[in-house]
């Protein structure tokens, strides 16, 4: 399974101080572990690690810090459950190292003699002035109780971003191929990568993949075969010959087991000419299966359209599928509409309801080899995005759209409407960014902004809404 794709291990610090009711902390710890089990969060507690499951003593963070280490949490969730103690609050975030929520529940009326048992939002003022001190990034979630809709979305929301966050940090991308000599586009600084954020590019040479496919359709395995007969069930070829669909096939297997041998988040490929001059096609088809299973295969050995599309994956959550694809055309009669194509890589699943998917011929690229997907994708709330840099600058450009109609064409392809095309087409021209985008289902500009948060040297650049407008998806 790619990483981008395993769930998020949430480490919750239910966090108290030596004042206030220490029975009222304690109900509300287990209201949140009770809140958390609802909304099927997969957490570790301190049950059983501090005397009371709480943690508010200097001589408890080491144990705690240790015990979360060993669980393999990927973030930090920290609810005051009364006005906290705000130093080892915040000495915690600084030694985890890892996205950080924060937030408390709103206090009821005071008792009738005027005392109160909490005073949490006080505390939340403190551990945050704390955590800006000591450098610490963190979520925030509005003072609100625990029924308050806004708790929920916020606990999601969080988890998304940490899973964004967790496949950024452990990204590794095959490269298969190098850089076709024409592509100046797609040249990216793969020691700036390591050094700014740990990405690795795993070299893999395309003879490997050929000799690979070369062995495999020599001796078919049962994999193989089986391959086969699902690539046929769910689409109409033209124009492949049975040798042509079985190179597919065999394609698809091998990236599949290079895929999982490497541990790789996704693939950038060469998709041609070496494919084309010793199977006759071409690798849409294989890698818009590979993509629907998990590991994005990106086209054209574009290495940061891999990135992006990891990070929007991580964003969308298990089921979510990035497509990847070239902002082509505006719409000739919708000023504020744009095509997004390709070559037929998008994933299979994503075809519209009523469309026939065919297999077929390449419309552009001369020799007209066969295995471009042609099918159109459902529409709906979208986000596209692009991970890019000039001089060592790096920005995650996105925005919102919707899917709209359009005029029918060939390759894999969606109409996308947003408010203003000119604002879209700007930023693209001035840059850093190409013509090559990652796209994905659902309006995720709260979480990727969010999560650059979290990512030093990575700066959120939203296209459509603004910055402030995603901010306030955190507050209302």
């Amino acid at each position: 399974m790619s990483v981008a794709l395993r769930p998020v291990r949430l480490g919750l610090v239910p966090i108290s101080k030596f004042v206030f009711s220490q029975e009222d902390a304690l109900r509300y710890k287990g209201l949140v572990q009770s809140r958390l089990r609802a909304l099927n969060v997969d957490f570790v507690d301190l049950e059983g690690v501090t005397d009371d499951g709480m943690l508010f003593r200097h001589s408890d963070l080491p144990r705690v810090i240790k015990h979360l280490r060993s669980a393999g949490v990927d973030a930090v969730f920290c609810p005051h459950c009364n006005f906290g103690t705000e130093d080892v609050a915040s000495l915690l975030g600084r030694e985890m190292g890892l996205p950080y929520l924060l937030w408390g529940p709103r206090d009821e009326a005071p008792l009738p003699d005027g005392t109160r048992l909490r005073d949490t939002q006080c505390g939340l003022f403190a551990t945050s002035r704390i955590l800006q001190h000591l450098g610490v990034p963190f979520t925030y979630i509005p003072n609100c109780r625990l029924d308050d809709p806004v708790l929920d979305r916020g606990i999601q929301a969080f988890l998304q971003v940490a899973a964004v966050v967790k496949a950024f940090r452990h990204c590794r991308i095959g490269q298969i191929g190098q850089r076709n000599d024409f592509f100046w586009t797609v040249m990216v600084n793969e020691a700036e990568l390591l050094q700014k954020f740990g990405i690795q590019v795993w070299q893999i040479y395309i003879e490997d993949l050929v000799s690979r496919m070369r062995e495999l359709l020599g001796a078919p395995t049962d994999e193989l075969r089986s391959t086969l007969a699902q690539m046929r069930a769910r689409v109409r070829f033209e124009s492949l010959n049975d040798g042509q669909i079985a190179a597919v096939a065999a394609l698809k297997v091998v990236l599949s087991q290079m895929a999982e041998e490497l541990e790789l988040a996704a693939i950038s490929l060469q998709c041609f000419p070496t494919l084309q001059r010793n199977f006759g096609i071409y690798p849409c088809y294989a890698n818009s299966l590979i993509t629907e299973a998990g590991v994005p295969v990106i086209c054209e050995s574009d290495i940061h359209g891999a990135i992006t599309a990891v990070i929007l994956q991580a964003a969308a959550g298990e089921t979510g599928r990035p497509f990847f694809a070239d902002l082509t055309n505006r719409h000739p009669e919708n000023d504020n509409a744009e095509l997004l194509w390709h070559c037929g890589a998008f994933p299979l699943n994503l075809a519209d309801e009523g469309v026939e998917p065919v297999v077929g011929e390449h419309f552009i690229m001369p020799g007209a080899e066969a295995g471009v997907g042609h099918w159109r994708i459902r529409g709906g709330p979208l986000t596209i995005a692009r991970f890019d840099a000039e001089h060592g600058e790096y920005r995650l450009g996105f925005g919102h759209g919707e899917g709209t109609t359009g005029p029918e064409t060939v390759g894999a392809y969606v109409w996308m409407q947003v408010s203003d095309w000119l604002t879209w087409e700007r930023k693209f021209i001035r840059g850093p960014y190409i013509h090559h985008v990652a796209g994905i289902h659902g309006h995720l500009g709260p979480v990727l902004q969010e999560a650059c948060r979290y990512i030093p040297s990575l700066t959120p650049d939203p296209i459509e809404p603004d910055a402030e407008v995603l901010e306030q998806f955190w507050w209302r």
